[in-house]
């Protein structure tokens, strides 16, 4: 991308992904972007676990019994972890993560989803989506599991974000 600007516009959530892989080479710098992010206090406490498994790939679309689904055709997903005991700001420090993630994939011409798994049901009842994830992944206790990125080839355009569409009206001037 020539700028952050355009590259804010041209980035959008994919849920479709072409069978073609994703290289060692594309998820570090996907994964580079997210060891670089700011994070409270520069403590850097979060995890990355990485898959391109498809039978683990497979497991973690079918978590939830809505928005998982996509992360099936995805060739790698990343699951974005925080360590809560020693790092109270972990969410927030591992949505800044996920999100740089996404911006570098997009500036490379790969598509990415994120799939929220803190907080949610999974299709099990009584079992959290984390527990699933944890069990699909063999995540140690310590560790909370905020979100998975799907990333993949997209196999869809999406039209670059329409400017005049931006809600203003949200935004208080004082």
């Amino acid at each position: 991308m020539d700028s952050f600007k355009e590259l804010c516009r041209q980035r959008r959530s994919h849920r479709k992904f072409s069978p073609e892989p994703v290289s060692d080479e594309q998820l570090k710098t996907i994964l580079s972007g997210a060891l670089m992010c700011p994070t409270s206090k520069g403590l850097r406490k979060w995890r990355f676990i990485v898959t391109r498994d498809p039978e683990r790939i497979s497991g973690l679309g079918g978590i939830r019994p809505n928005g998982s689904a996509f992360i099936s055709g995805a060739a790698a997903v990343v699951a974005v972890l925080g360590e809560p005991a020693a790092q109270e700001m972990w969410i927030e420090d591992g949505a800044i993560a996920a999100v740089t993630m996404q911006y570098m994939a997009e500036d490379i011409g790969l598509g990415s989803c994120w799939c929220q798994v803190r907080g949610r049901e999974s299709c099990d009842e009584g079992v959290t989506a984390e527990e699933k994830v944890k069990l699909i992944l063999g995540i140690k206790d310590e560790y909370s599991v905020l979100c998975l990125v799907g990333i993949g080839h997209p196999i869809n355009e999406r039209k670059p974000q329409d400017e005049s569409a931006l809600k203003w009206e949200q935004v208080e001037w004082k």
